[in-house]
C-alpha cells in the first residue's frame, strides 16, 4: 500500500516541476521580443537616431587617426562598414544581446542550483537553519532538506545514546570484574597458604574458584562482543538448511542450563522445514534468543519453540513465561548495548549485543524479528522468506 504522504510528496514535487519549467519556458520566450526591441532601439539609436553624429564623427577621427586617412576617405569608409551594411549589424547586435539575455536567464537557473547547493553545505556541517528554507517553486526540495535534517538528527541522537550505553556498559563490565577477580584470588591464597587444609574445605573452595573465573570470562568475553559487533561485517553463505533440525540440536544443547533451573524445551516445530540460509549465523540467531529466554523465564517452566511455513514466509516463535518486558522496551531490546536489567551486576545480562545481533543477521536473510510480551508469556517472532516448493517446505 503507497503511503498518503508520499502520495502528497510526488504531488507537491510535480506541481513545484510544473511551476518551475513554465517559469523558465516564459523567461525563455520573453528572449525573442526584448532581443527584437532592444536591438531595434539600440540600432537606432547609434545608426539613425541621437548618437549617430558622435559615434560617426568619433570614427571618423579614429579613421583618420590610426590609418592616415583623409576626411573624405575616412566618410567612404564609415559607409561602406556601416550604412551600407546596417542589416549585418542589426543582426550580429540581436545575435549579442540574445546570448546576453540567455546567460542571465542561465544565471537565474544556476542561482537555484547554487542555493540548494549551499544549502546542502550547511546542512553537512550542521548549520543550516531550522527549517530550510527555499524559493517557492523549490518547495518540494524545501521540504525534502528538512526531513533529510530530521533524519540525521535523529541518527545522531540514535548514535550518541548507543554510544552512551556502549560507554556505560564497559563501566558496568570493568566494574564487575573485579569481583570475581578479588575472589578468585583470594581463595586461590587461601589454598596456597594452607597446604593441609581439609579436603573436603579445599574442593569448597576449589569450586567456588572455579565459578568465578567461569564468570570472569563471560565478562570477558563481553567484552570481545562489544569489539567484534564494531568491527565485524557480517557476509552469509547460504545454503538449505533444515530447522527442525538445527532447533532439536539446539534444545539439546541448551539441556543442562535448562535442567539446572527446572526448565525444559517444547518443540512444535513441522517436519523437514527448510530455509535458504546461512546456518551458522542463523544457528547464532536463535543461539542469542534461546540464551535470552532462559536468563530471563521463571523457574520450572517450559521454552516454547514453535515453526511452519505460511505461505511465502517462514515463522518461528519462541515463548517463555517470566516477567513481562514494558511495551516501550520491546523495540529497545533489539538496540545494540541495551539490556533489560539496568543492575549493573546482572549474572544475566550480557553485553547488550545478543538480540541485536540477531536482528541484524535475520534482516540480512531478508526476514524481520519482532518480541510481543503480556503478563502470560514473552514471544520472539521470526520470519524468513520460505524457498519456492510445496506448502510443506520441500521443494518441488
Amino acid at each position: 500500500m503507497v503511503d498518503s504522504r508520499e502520495v502528497r510528496r510526488r504531488a507537491l514535487q510535480d506541481a513545484d516541476l510544473k511551476k518551475l519549467r513554465r517559469k523558465l519556458l516564459f523567461r525563455f520566450l520573453l528572449l525573442f521580443p526584448l532581443t527584437y526591441l532592444i536591438g531595434v532601439a539600440a540600432m537606432a539609436l547609434v545608426i539613425d537616431g541621437a548618437l549617430q553624429d558622435p559615434f560617426a564623427r568619433f570614427f571618423l577621427a579614429l579613421a583618420q587617426a590610426l590609418g592616415g586617412l583623409s576626411e573624405d576617405q575616412s566618410l567612404v569608409l564609415y559607409h561602406n562598414i556601416f550604412r551600407d551594411h546596417k542589416g549585418f549589424w542589426t543582426a550580429l547586435l540581436l545575435v549579442c544581446i540574445f546570448f546576453s539575455l540567455f546567460f542571465l536567464l542561465l544565471r537565474q537557473f544556476t542561482r537555484y542550483l547554487r542555493l540548494v547547493d549551499d544549502k546542502l553545505d550547511e546542512l553537512l556541517v550542521e548549520q543550516v537553519p531550522f527549517p530550510v528554507e527555499l524559493p517557492p517553486e523549490l518547495e518540494f526540495l524545501d521540504e525534502k532538506m528538512n526531513r533529510i535534517k530530521e533524519a540525521l538528527k535523529e541518527r545522531q541522537l540514535a548514535a550518541q545514546e548507543s554510544e552512551q550505553r556502549k560507554n556505560d556498559l564497559v563501566v558496568y563490565l570493568a566494574h564487575d570484574i573485579k569481583t570475581p577477580l578479588t575472589s578468585v584470588i583470594g581463595y586461590l591464597s587461601l589454598l596456597e597458604e594452607a597446604p593441609d587444609m581439609p579436603a573436603a574445605q579445599r574442593a569448597k573452595y576449589t569450586h567456588i574458584t572455579l565459578e568465578k573465573a567461569y564468570r570472569l570470562e563471560d565478562l570477558i568475553n563481553q567484552f570481545f562482543d562489544i569489539t567484534r559487533f564494531n568491527l565485524q561485517h557480517i557476509v552469509l553463505e547460504k545454503e538449505p538448511v533444515r530447522l527442525d533440525v538445527m532447533l532439536a540440536q539446539l534444545a539439546d544443547e541448551f539441556y543442562p542450563m535448562l535442567a539446572a533451573q527446572g526448565k525444559w524445551a517444547q518443540l512444535q516445530v513441522e517436519p523437514g522445514l527448510t530455509v535458504e540460509a546461512d546456518p551458522d549465523k542463523l544457528a547464532r540467531v536463535f543461539n542469542n534468543i534461546l540464551k535470552n529466554a532462559v536468563a530471563y523465564s521463571d523457574p520450572n517452566t517450559a521454552l516454547e519453540i514453535e515453526g511452519s511455513r505460511q505461505g511465502d514466509q517462514v515463522v518461528l516463535a519462541f515463548h517463555n513465561k517470566g516477567k513481562p518486558i514494558p511495551p516501550h522496551q520491546l523495540e529497545t531490546i533489539f538496540e545494540k548495548f541495551y539490556r533489560l536489567d539496568s543492575a549493573r551486576s546482572s549474572q544475566a545480562g550480557g553485553a547488550g549485543l545478543g538480540l541485536a545481533i540477531a536482528r541484524q543477521i535475520v534482516t540480512l536473510h531478508g526476514g524481520t524479528i519482532t518480541a510481543r510480551s503480556d503478563a502470560a508469556r514473552t514471544t520472539f517472532t521470526v520470519t524468513l522468506p520460505a524457498p519456492p516448493g510445496s506448502p510443506d517446505g520441500q521443494k518441488q
